[in-house]
């Protein structure tokens, strides 16, 4: 007997730039049962993915690299085209100013390198919540 209570798989994208840590959580989260659109090396790489989709994800979890000067900007292009997409930083630094503009542009949560399989789990869920 079907109660009707199906539930929507979560949809995600990742914009790494070729971290072994990330790949790792990615493949964790696929078996957990989330469903990974796209990856992408860099954020232009992933705007040009995001024109390609019919569907688009509801989480993207971005690596961030700061030593690219444009970084910030697009950054801000991403969240000017894609307002419904939740926005999860990775990052290596961990600064309250770095925290405070990201926050600024248009971000759910940052998750520092080290976080977890489960850290992850509970930041998207939490953030589609």
């Amino acid at each position: 007997m079907e109660t009707g209570t199906t539930q929507e798989k979560i949809t995600l994208a990742f914009i790494n730039d070729k971290s072994p840590i990330l790949d790792i959580t990615c493949n964790d989260l696929v078996a957990s049962g989330m469903d990974v659109l796209f990856r992408s090396e860099n954020i232009e790489g992933g705007l040009s993915q995001l024109l390609t989709l019919k569907t688009l994800p509801k989480v993207c979890i971005i690596d961030l690299d700061f030593y690219n000067r444009n970084v910030l900007a697009e950054l801000q292009e991403l969240r000017a085209l894609y307002p419904t997409i939740k926005l999860i930083a990775h990052s290596d630094i961990d600064d309250q100013k770095v925290g405070k503009d990201l926050l600024d542009i248009g971000f759910s949560s940052y998750l520092l390198i080290g976080s977890g399989k489960d850290d992850f789990r509970k930041v998207v869920e939490g953030v589609i919540n």
